[in-house]
C-alpha cells in the first residue's frame, strides 16, 4: 500500500505563491493528480500528471496559474501555485491512480491527509 504525504500548505494573500509537494512512501508508477476541497464544497481536481511526466492536464480555474510536476526517483508530487486567489482556498489533496480518466475521482486508489491552503484578500 502507497502512502502520500502532502506539504506546502499554509496562508498567503491574493496574489502570493505556494509549492505543494507530495511524497510517496514506495515507488509506483502511476497517474498522480492534484485534488482540493473547498469549505462546504465537493472535492474537484486540480491538475494530473502522467506515470511518464510527459502529460498534464489542469482544471480550467488554474489554467495559467498553477504548475504540476513530479521527480520519480525522488517519488515526489509538486505543485507550483501563483497568483492565488482567495477562491483557491480549501484542502489539497495528492492521489495516485492507475488507470481511468484523470479528472475521474473513483479513479484514484490511494489519497494523501491533505494540506490546508488559505488566500486572504
Amino acid at each position: 500500500q502507497v502512502q502520500l504525504v502532502e506539504s506546502g500548505g499554509g496562508s498567503v494573500q491574493n496574489g502570493g505563491s505556494l509549492r505543494l509537494t507530495c511524497t510517496a512512501s514506495m515507488y509506483s508508477y502511476g497517474m498522480m493528480a492534484w485534488f482540493r476541497q473547498p469549505p462546504g464544497k465537493e472535492r474537484e481536481v486540480v491538475a494530473s500528471i502522467s506515470a511518464d511526466g510527459v502529460e498534464t492536464n489542469y482544471a480550467d480555474s488554474v489554467k495559467g496559474r498553477f504548475t504540476i510536476s513530479r521527480d520519480t526517483m525522488k517519488r515526489t508530487l509538486y505543485l507550483q501555485m501563483d497568483d492565488l486567489k482567495p477562491e483557491d482556498t480549501a484542502m489539497y489533496y495528492c492521489a495516485i491512480a492507475y488507470g481511468g480518466r484523470w479528472s475521474d475521482y473513483y479513479a484514484y486508489r490511494y489519497w494523501g491527509q491533505g494540506t490546508q491552503v488559505t488566500v486572504s484578500s
